[in-house]
């Protein structure tokens, strides 16, 4: 069932459970997510960043995912991650994205906003959700100083009066594609944002945050949490133990049968995480 992220995740944001973001890649990660969500009746946010628009064109993992959005009961997402360019996401617009998030982050505050509120003019009329973000959360794999930048809440009050977007991410202590859980969330920080705020918030980076802290934010106003690095690493590591122990075999079809199998046991860890429950 297709549909865009701004219900779930305004439930999630006032209950004690979080919707999932999973940057997917194609067929076998994608298919193995769904496969998890519905163990838990739950929605899934199949999330494209920027490698995997530079792999796949958008039209072709929309319709990819539109197909399996559409094989499946529960709630299905399709989300353009990261963008910053307006170009970039008329082109998820017009592939059927139904979600779509503005990083205008590395902005002034003021260009932040009126940028943003551009792209609320271009999704307004489509149905299409919009997620925007303040401060920055740093990627620990780029060949440069990790910088991270708090996010103000007083920012984040004006941010939100002046553009309703559908949710927010905020930088409290995350980072990007960290392969150990040592980020530790600041919660004093994020109390303050949730005061001055009345949308749900989403935090990125969550494989690398202790699960005690993802556990504490389940009674807060979050209500959506990026996932790639912890299905990447299942996927690459189980399909590396493949391909040592098979060396004679060719048909990648088999390869990946393990390798799916462990990307759906990951995300079926995170939705435990999160607060869901099997049915």
């Amino acid at each position: 069932m297709l549909v865009n992220m701004s219900e779930c995740v305004r439930d999630a944001s006032q209950g004690q459970w979080i919707v999932p973001g999973f940057n997917v890649f194609g067929y076998e990660d994608a298919l193995a997510v769904i496969n998890a969500a519905e163990k838990f009746n739950a929605p899934v946010i199949l999330m494209s960043n920027s490698d995997a628009v530079e792999h796949m064109d958008l039209n072709s993992s929309s319709a990819l995912f539109h197909s399996l959005a559409e094989s499946t009961d529960v709630p299905v997402v399709i989300h353009l991650d990261h963008a910053k360019t307006f170009e970039l996401i008329l082109r998820a617009i017009k592939a059927g994205y139904t979600s779509v998030m503005y990083d205008g982050s590395a902005l002034p505050l003021e260009e932040n906003i009126k940028n943003t509120q551009h792209v609320l003019e271009l999704t307004r009329e489509k149905n299409i959700s919009v997620e925007a973000e303040l401060g920055s959360v740093p990627y620990t794999d780029r060949n440069e100083d990790v910088k991270s930048i708090m996010t103000v809440p007083e920012d984040a009050r004006r941010f939100t009066d002046e553009v309703p977007v559908h949710a927010l991410a905020v930088a409290v202590g995350s980072l990007h594609r960290m392969q150990t859980k040592a980020a530790r969330i600041n919660f004093d920080l994020l109390a303050e944002v949730k005061k001055c705020t009345n949308v749900p918030l989403v935090i990125h980076g969550t494989s690398g945050i202790v699960d005690k802290d993802v556990k504490k934010l389940l009674s807060t106003n979050v209500g959506k949490m990026n996932i790639g690095t912890a299905l990447r690493m299942a996927f690459g590591e189980t399909l590396r133990r493949e391909v040592l122990a098979k060396p004679d075999e060719f048909d990648r079809v088999k390869l990946f049968r393990n390798p799916m199998t462990a990307v759906q046991a990951a995300a079926e860890e995170k939705y435990r995480l999160l607060g869901w429950v099997e049915r």
